[in-house]
């Protein structure tokens, strides 16, 4: 997530929290007052249908991004405290005393969901401390448990992850000719371009200077070149306008490496930046997939 993305998963967060905990104010009005707390308490599927539920699913891949064991625990005791709330406000209802069973796991159940939100939430704000100030992007700090996570996925949602390194062609140029402000500029806009062309589960950082890192899980495994292909087109299309009315288009050569079986971050990058400087001595504006473990990868 970008600075501004953090700042509204935050803001979100605690609005849904209030609003939880207002929501429990009518099942205290049921149990004193014997009121219906209405059908969306009632219902089986009252915790997805809750302000907090429905934005929970909305947002679950940044959940899962930060920290999905408790994401799931989260899941789970937000369904069993819409579970106990209903069998206590049902029993209210009919004229019997609530369960004890039922008192005890609402309360337990309560607690531990608002500390998994005030986990994430200090989660999150942690994150906005690893994010480039110039471009949004997250710096290097999340890359190793992100590369975790993504090949954790493959089987279930992906059958490969391609680790792509990005430089830019001849930026020092762009500083010379449009100074340091017109660099910056490229950098955002290209930085943008970048993130707006892959899936919201995949991730791009900002790995220094005018140099980015890419983390993308494919469907196939063949899917990596026209991918690739797809992003460098992306690049190319891009115009820039500056402030003084300047256009500046840029490349991009693109070195990759699809991560293999236990493979570490830190030898899957290896590979791909022995790619990238092959595509930069072919001429850039071009990418290199490597083929082969270690620092001798083919192209």
């Amino acid at each position: 997530m970008s600075e501004i993305e953090v700042q509204r998963f935050v803001a979100e967060l605690d609005d849904a929290m209030q609003a939880h905990l207002q929501w429990t104010g009518r099942v205290l009005r049921c149990a004193v007052l014997h009121a219906s707390p209405g059908d969306d308490v009632l219902k089986p599927e009252a915790h997805v249908l809750c302000r907090l539920g429905s934005w929970f699913t909305q947002n679950r891949r940044e959940f899962d991004a930060m920290d999905p064991d408790r994401a799931g625990a989260l899941e789970s005791d937000h369904k069993a405290m819409h579970d106990a709330v209903r069998s206590i406000c049902t029993q209210v209802l009919q004229g019997r005393p609530a369960k004890p069973a039922d008192l005890d796991s609402f309360e337990r159940t309560q607690s531990e969901l608002i500390e998994h939100l005030a986990q994430f939430k200090t989660l999150a704000v942690a994150r906005e401390s690893f994010v480039d100030p110039l471009t949004g992007l997250p710096l290097r700090h999340h890359m190793q448990h992100d590369y975790d996570l993504l090949r954790g996925q493959i089987g279930r949602y992906a059958n490969a992850l391609l680790v792509l390194m990005v430089d830019v062609d001849l930026f020092k140029d762009v500083n010379d000719q449009h100074g340091h402000a017109g660099g910056d500029i490229v950098l955002q806009a290209l930085a943008q371009a970048l993130r707006d062309a892959i899936r919201k589960n995949d991730q791009v950082y900002r790995y220094g200077g005018e140099e980015f890192l890419m983390l993308l899980s494919l469907a196939e495994r063949e899917h990596a070149e026209p991918t690739i292909e797809k992003l460098l087109n992306t690049v190319r299309a891009l115009s820039i306008t500056l402030p003084d009315g300047a256009v500046v288009r840029v490349t991009v050569t693109m070195g990759a490496a699809l991560a293999q079986g236990t493979e570490s971050l830190a030898a899957a990058i290896d590979r791909a930046d022995h790619a990238l400087y092959a595509g930069k001595a072919a001429g850039r504006d071009c990418y290199r997939l490597a083929t082969m473990r270690g620092p001798s990868a083919g192209v």
